[in-house]
């Protein structure tokens, strides 16, 4: 292009270019500001509701801004008659093979979104999830991390927990350990279920309130068996449930009780059999 048609340029297409021009850098001004302004806002809101991680609330913000972003330099592109049709296919393009590429990984990101939203657990819960059950060490956006009671490690997906049951055993105070105790026919029930209540009750850790439970659960050919069911916080339930069953036998011990036996039937050899 020669000097004579950059004149040319200016004298017929000048006026309309710098007004094309001033518009684009006006509106990337304001679309910069209104872009933090909105960012800013969305921060504000994460940080007062209190339950959105910080991890999760900068990713959001993050994306939020990117996009925001893209759309104002399509508009902008489309200030100077540039037609962007072609672009957004583009975009929309390489976005379906991203997320047909990474589609289990998209979908562990979205799980961990949306539990880092509802919250059904937290660090340091004891829960079973996933077809694991431990204590979460770790709440990531694509994974959580949990601790086995045989002390393994294991990374679950968060789309196979959100997509499964989850139990979380540390979400109220306590929890029923349930063990059973048998008695022998001869043995009243109701004297064994008094011996053991002031007994299960007296085990270290064991709440007040709900009481522990102590009843007749069946019958048995051996003797009556007996649910004991106290009740205790996560963090104490294995005690709880070793020292239930040390005290059972402690007890029908001191009572002298006989140990349960299955009935033998026998049979009389029929009369004239040598």
């Amino acid at each position: 292009m020669n000097t004579q048609d950059i004149l040319h340029f200016i004298t017929t297409q000048g006026a309309e270019f710098g007004l094309k021009l001033l518009t684009a850098i006006a509106a990337w001004i304001v679309g910069r500001w209104l872009i933090g302004l909105a960012v800013g806002l969305m921060g504000k809101i994460f940080e007062r509701g209190g339950k959105i991680d910080t991890t999760l609330a900068h990713y959001l913000k993050s994306i939020t801004s990117v996009l925001l972003n893209i759309v104002l330099i399509l508009a902008i592109l489309d200030i100077f008659g540039v037609k962007t049709t072609s672009f957004a296919a583009l975009l929309a393009g390489a976005g379906l093979a991203i997320g047909a590429a990474w589609s289990g990984m998209l979908g562990n990101f979205a799980a961990g979104v949306f539990m880092q939203v509802l919250r059904p657990y937290k660090v340091g819960d004891f829960i079973s999830a996933g077809g694991v059950v431990g204590t979460v060490t770790e709440l990531g956006l694509f994974a959580t991390t949990l601790t086995t009671p045989d002390n393994v490690m294991t990374v679950v997906g968060n789309g196979k927990i959100f997509g499964d049951n989850i139990q979380n055993f540390s979400a109220l105070p306590v929890r029923r350990v349930d063990c059973v105790a048998k008695v022998a026919n001869s043995v009243n029930p109701l004297d064994a279920m008094a011996r053991l209540k002031p007994v299960i009750a007296a085990i270290p850790n064991v709440a007040a309130s709900p009481a522990p439970d102590i009843e007749i659960l069946e019958f048995t050919p051996e003797g009556p068996k007996l649910c004991v069911r106290p009740y205790t916080h996560t963090d104490h339930y294995w005690q709880v449930y070793f020292d239930t069953h040390k005290a059972i036998v402690e007890t029908f011990g001191a009572a002298g009780y006989p140990v349960p036996e299955t009935p033998v039937a026998y049979r009389s050899a029929p009369s004239g059999v040598a």
